[in-house]
């Protein structure tokens, strides 16, 4: 079992021995490409989303989870949120902390990001690592590529500046092999891919990104029926929605192999997505494996 780096504070790594060892089908020329949701799934993070009373200046600030809770009951008479929304404009925006802000370092301040990072890592009491952090350093140490597919909406450097501080701290050996980084709320990302109007859902963009990343694989590693692709997310809803995306490309693609991890609870469970929509579970325990 790895040590616990010297710079952790308040935790110990999950028990997952790191070790290098080649791409399932290196033999073949193929590679494995892990795609990862960031929030709760790859970390947890201390954001909090804004919500706003109908009718005077009241906020409230929840966590990432609480909102999962709390989000059915907006709105809902007799609910002790009923008199509460969230907004998204440019006076007032609930997932302002998501979002990139227009300052610069010159003014002392940081991204949101990298603020409720730092904030975690010196928490002690906190549970920062995510469901699939183990996962993401064996990609990371593996040289695996990687993308990171998220609804924040930072710029892509914030992310990867994000994850550069978990180098700098040891909490994570290496940097990442980045094969693309998808903030799907940012617009430059949006309109990249596609949505020229700024009007898609964030599960219309998870399903187009997934795909262009899939695309990226190929024209950075060349076609090859033997690569591989996994995605791993902690939220329901949105491993509907990668499980559609992954049929769809398994239809374009029937000779390589698709993957989803579904992280929720902290449970592991790894879904192949087969040629008639038909998947197979395996349910993983927190130990090292092959995950695609």
């Amino acid at each position: 079992m790895s040590p616990q780096a010297p710079n952790s504070k308040g935790q110990l790594q999950l028990p997952i021995d790191y070790f290098r060892e080649p791409d399932r089908n290196f033999e073949k020329g193929g590679r494995s490409f892990y795609f990862f949701d960031f929030d709760d799934n790859v970390v947890h993070l201390p954001t909090q989303i804004v919500l706003f009373h109908k009718t005077s200046d009241l906020e409230k600030h929840i966590s990432t989870q609480d909102f999962a809770k709390v989000h059915p009951l907006l709105g809902k008479p007799g609910s002790e949120w009923e008199h509460f929304e969230a907004i998204i404009s440019k006076e007032r925006n609930s997932y302002k902390n998501f979002r990139e802000q227009n300052y610069d370092l010159e003014e002392g301040k940081e991204q949101p990001l990298i603020q409720d990072l730092k904030k975690a890592l010196e928490d002690p009491l906190l549970e920062w690592r995510g469901p699939s952090w183990g996962f993401f350093v064996y990609a990371v140490n593996n040289n695996r590529p990687i993308s990171i597919i998220t609804a924040r909406g930072h710029h892509p450097n914030t992310i990867r500046r994000a994850i550069n501080h978990l180098v700098q701290n040891r909490d994570l050996g290496a940097h990442p092999n980045y094969l693309s980084v998808y903030p799907l709320s940012f617009p430059e990302i949006q309109k990249e891919l596609g949505d020229v109007k700024l009007e898609l859902s964030t599960a219309e963009l998870k399903k187009l990104a997934i795909k262009k990343a899939v695309q990226d694989a190929f024209e950075c590693y060349g076609p090859n029926p033997s690569h591989r692709f996994g995605m791993s997310d902690d939220d329901p809803k949105n491993v509907e929605l990668i499980l559609e995306a992954m049929v769809e490309l398994k239809e374009t693609y029937p000779e390589n192999a698709f993957f989803v991890i579904n992280t929720h609870g902290r449970k592991l469970v790894k879904e192949e997505v087969m040629l008639k929509g038909r998947i197979q579970g395996q349910e993983l325990e927190y130990e090292q494996k092959k995950l695609i």
